[in-house]
């Protein structure tokens, strides 16, 4: 699997420094369809990793809609430190290095923020 920066400006090596939680791990997948079910099973166990980490609040796989490539795994951690301890784990490592070729990451860490009258951080 190929990972690349959704911003450029920002990858993923950069993020991991900014010291700061609750963060939100927006990771977008460009999943060609003959790889679909062989992604899903390396993803499950990935995410079962993931979910048994220190830190991991929740996570949320979504696909999208009419026919489409994409799939976005939403995931909620305590804090940068706690998702970069399990992203850093030779064991993770192993299991991400199972996805084949040509499917492409784009993960990208977010804070929430707040809106004033719409939404609170």
């Amino acid at each position: 699997m190929k990972i690349e920066a959704l911003d450029p400006s920002t990858p993923l090596p950069q993020q991991f420094q900014e010291k700061t939680g609750p963060i939100t791990l927006v990771n977008v997948f460009d999943v060609p369809p003959d790889l679909y079910e062989q992604f899903l099973t390396i993803w499950q166990e990935d995410a079962a990793y993931m979910k048994a980490s220190p830190g991991c609040i929740h996570t949320q796989l979504h696909k999208g809609t009419a026919g489409s490539r994409l799939l976005v795994n939403v995931a909620v951690w305590e804090s940068t430190q706690a998702l970069l301890a399990a992203f850093s784990k030779p064991e993770f490592q192993q299991s991400a290095a199972k996805y084949p070729a040509g499917i492409t990451a784009y993960p990208h860490v977010y804070e929430k923020i707040a809106v004033e009258g719409i939404c609170v951080a």
